[in-house]
């Protein structure tokens, strides 16, 4: 009886310091969710020595100023963020349901923005 208990006591510490070590959806939501504000505070400078490094690269990523102008052209502003997981396919994304606005109309249906942990940093894909 003894033996189990001590069994159960060591896999239980095992467990607990393996979600101490490895960050938390939650933390990795509120990353992401950092990131989609970030970037859409930004925006309007237009600037892409400071936009580029929040946006993520690689898989048919466009360059910064074309992405910019685009959303600049439509006019496209986040007025909320309403809610921001980790996706379930890949822990290293999270997905972000973000009310946006275009043209100073703020749209009904939500964007779904994905954020990607790339070189240590949040970034959105656009």
């Amino acid at each position: 009886m003894a033996r189990r208990w001590g069994d159960k006591v060591w896999a239980a510490g095992w467990a607990l310091l393996a979600l101490a070590c490895a960050p938390t959806t939650s933390v990795k939501a509120e990353a992401g969710e950092a990131a989609v504000r970030r970037f859409f505070a930004a925006l309007p400078s237009r600037d892409c020595a400071v936009l580029e490094p929040m946006l993520a690269t690689g898989g048919g990523a466009r360059p910064c100023e074309d992405t910019v102008r685009e959303l600049r052209e439509h006019g496209l502003m986040l007025e909320e963020v309403l809610e921001a997981k980790v996706d379930g396919r890949d822990p290293n994304a999270v997905l972000v349901r973000a009310r946006m606005s275009s043209d100073g109309a703020v749209r009904r249906e939500p964007y779904l923005l994905r954020v990607e942990q790339q070189a240590g940093s949040w970034r959105l894909r656009l």
